[in-house]
């Protein structure tokens, strides 16, 4: 087993300059002049894009190991959670920085009247606190509301499915194509949930009586 571990560690570098692929190719092809009529639209889809896949890959972490029963593979997920946070950050510096062209002030006009500026900015804004949180240092001082925050997560991942479908045209059908793609992945994800949490559900429950007696008892 501790080989194992000593394997996964190894490989860490590996996947963080996998995670960092998709920048360094948005780099490339912004200074080669490859981002096609509309570059800053591109910079902005590319970003966003690569935000869900990543943040669709953390929540699949579970799943996945719960599934094949390869443990090792929770060792991943903070990596790519905090990657998942620094593009979904990158997204929003592009669109306050090129997009509104450095007029921030706009960015509270656009909140109040675009629904998909709405549930995109409130998914970064419930990522915020996930990346403070990362830590081992804080995953002590918080204890069981480590966990409780982390949860956010199911909410971000569906603001941000939200934020894509809502932002493409519904006419467009080529378009609409790609964030139910997202959708379809992300429902799946959360229904392979759905038979820990009714576990989990039915044991509080079970629990609570027996915890109610003893603090009778005690009383």
């Amino acid at each position: 087993m501790p080989h194992r571990f000593d394997r996964i560690a190894a490989s860490k570098p590996f996947v963080f300059a996998l995670c960092l692929l998709p920048l360094a190719w948005l780099v490339w092809d912004t200074l080669h002049s490859q981002l096609g009529t509309d570059p800053v639209a591109q910079l902005e889809h590319r970003s966003g894009d690569w935000t869900l896949r990543i943040l669709l890959a953390t929540l699949g972490v579970t799943p996945l190991r719960l599934l094949t029963k390869w443990h090792w593979l929770s060792r991943y997920r903070r990596m790519l959670g905090l990657f998942a946070f620094f593009y979904a950050s990158t997204h929003l510096t592009i669109y306050l920085v090129i997009d509104l062209g450095g007029f921030w002030s706009q960015i509270f006009a656009e909140i109040a009247k675009k629904p998909f500026i709405t549930v995109g900015f409130a998914a970064w804004l419930m990522m915020v606190p996930l990346a403070i949180t990362s830590t081992k240092g804080m995953i002590r001082r918080l204890g069981g509301n480590w966990l409780r925050l982390h949860r956010l997560v199911y909410l971000i991942g569906i603001c941000g499915v939200l934020h894509f479908m809502w932002q493409v045209k519904s006419g467009n059908k080529i378009a609409v194509r790609e964030p139910l793609i997202y959708l379809t992945i992300l429902i799946g994800l959360l229904a392979l949930r759905v038979p820990g949490w009714l576990k989990r559900w039915h044991t509080s429950r079970r629990s609570s009586p027996a915890r109610a007696a003893v603090n009778a008892k005690a009383a």
